[in-house]
């Protein structure tokens, strides 16, 4: 069975998901892959407001 996990290391592991949506969206981008950039756009966004539920 998987071991608990406090919430600054739940919160630290939600941050690295969400740089790394971010860079993927760019990457992404770059490669003119428009739906895998939105798909990537979806993901940072939404743990964007898991982290900070106040951010537009």
């Amino acid at each position: 069975m998987a071991d608990g996990v406090d919430s600054d290391e739940l919160l630290r592991r939600i941050r690295v998901a969400r740089d790394w949506a971010h860079e993927e969206e760019e990457r992404s981008a770059d490669k003119a892959d428009e739906a895998a950039a939105a798909a990537y756009r979806a993901v940072g966004a939404v743990l964007d407001k898991v982290v900070d539920p106040t951010r537009h």
